[in-house]
This record gives C-alpha cells, sequence and structure tokens, in this order.
C-alpha cells in the first residue's frame, strides 16, 4: 500500500489482493444495513449476514480476479474506505460467470443469488451504452461516517478514472434515498429506477463530456 509522509490526512491507494480483507469488512458493514440487501439476501430469514458476506466476498474476489482497480483511502496506515471500479473494458455479465455463480449458490442460496442476478440484469439494462466505469460496491468504515471520506472517495475515483480516454462516465446505483442527493451534488444524474421488493433502486450516471 502507498505510503506518504503526510499521516494527518486520508491518502488515497490503489488496492491489490493483501488488503482484501480489510475491503470486504468495511464493505460489509456498508451494505448490511441497505434497504437493497435486506431484500434481496432476505433480511427476515436466519442466515442474512452469512449471505450478505458470502456475497461481498464473492464479489470482491471477482472484481479481483478479473484485475479491475480497487481505490481506497488510508489514514494512519489504517484502510478506511474502498471503492470497486468497473472498467470501461471489461463488463462482467455474472449470468455467464459459471464458478461465481456455483460458489454464491452454495454460499448464499438459490433464491438470493438468483434475485441478485435479476437485480444485475435489469439495472445493466439501464446503464447509457458505450464505454464507461462502474462502482458495483462503495463504502465507507463506520467510524468515518459524515466526516467528508465518501465525498474526498468519490472526488478521487471520479479523477482516476477521467484519465481513461475510452471512458464516457461513471455508472452508480442505490436503493437508499438518503445518498441520491449526496450523489447528485457530485454532479451525477438519475437515468432510470428498477424495483427491487419494495425498493425503488435509482441508477444514477455521470458524463466526463
Amino acid at each position: 500500500m502507498p505510503m506518504t509522509t503526510d499521516e494527518t490526512e486520508a491518502r488515497v491507494v490503489r488496492l491489490d489482493a493483501s488488503a482484501l480483507r480489510e475491503a470486504k469488512t468495511i464493505l460489509y458493514h456498508a451494505y448490511k444495513h441497505e434497504p437493497t440487501f435486506k431484500y434481496l439476501f432476505q433480511a427476515e430469514r436466519p442466515g442474512y449476514d452469512q449471505r450478505v458476506r458470502a456475497t461481498i466476498r464473492e464479489l470482491c474476489n471477482l472484481h479481483f480476479s478479473t484485475g479491475q482497480e480497487v481505490i481506497g483511502l488510508a489514514l494512519d496506515s489504517h484502510l478506511i474506505a474502498v471503492a470497486l471500479v468497473g472498467s470501461p473494458s471489461v463488463r462482467l455479465e455474472l449470468n455467464k460467470q459459471f464458478a461465481w455463480r456455483m460458489r454464491m449458490l452454495l454460499t448464499a442460496g438459490s433464491e438470493s443469488t438468483w434475485r441478485y442476478l435479476e437485480y444485475h440484469k435489469q439495472i445493466h439494462k439501464l446503464l447509457p451504452k458505450g464505454a464507461h466505469h462502474e462502482l458495483p460496491l462503495i463504502g465507507v468504515d463506520g467510524q468515518y461516517r459524515s466526516m467528508g471520506y465518501g465525498k474526498k472517495l468519490m472526488q478521487e475515483v471520479e479523477s482516476i478514472c477521467n484519465q481513461n480516454p475510452a471512458s464516457s462516465g461513471i455508472a452508480l446505483d442505490t436503493g437508499n434515498a438518503r445518498y441520491i442527493s449526496f450523489y447528485q451534488k457530485l454532479g451525477y444524474e438519475v437515468v432510470g429506477t428498477v424495483p427491487v421488493g419494495d425498493v425503488t433502486e435509482s441508477v444514477l450516471f455521470k458524463s466526463f463530456n
């Protein structure tokens, strides 16, 4: 993990597989209470935490194994935020990822796996055509939330992505209404919505043009 001499400010780090455990922990805590995940992985049924952990683990493993970027913020050598950044040249169609799908079936269960695959398919129908980056997962360590680190992480991710001439922008989605205004203030626009149970998932996009 890159280091700088200034340890008082969170700094940007490009993560490799050695940071996988820290990244998974941050993302698990970021998503376990999200309305979309509660529906997809059936929070009312026993084993919810295990299903969320399994899904975060398998998504992170797939992301790292396909050589895509993972951007983080570190503070005093401690990872406090992380974003999986989907490359504009790599479009992961989860239905075609047989090994990933089998691991999901074994760990998250069949119903949760098929719910997630359908959700993923519907989201991708709304994404802009052409090459662009995607943010499938993004999270800030709970003790560092509401301190501006989420905004800093997004700005750093955008700066890195904007250097790729093949990318037209960044797409992401959320089922948490309070995050929509946060993304809109950063210049993202809602391009469509998807019903996920009783949750409305919003798909947002920010163009680099």
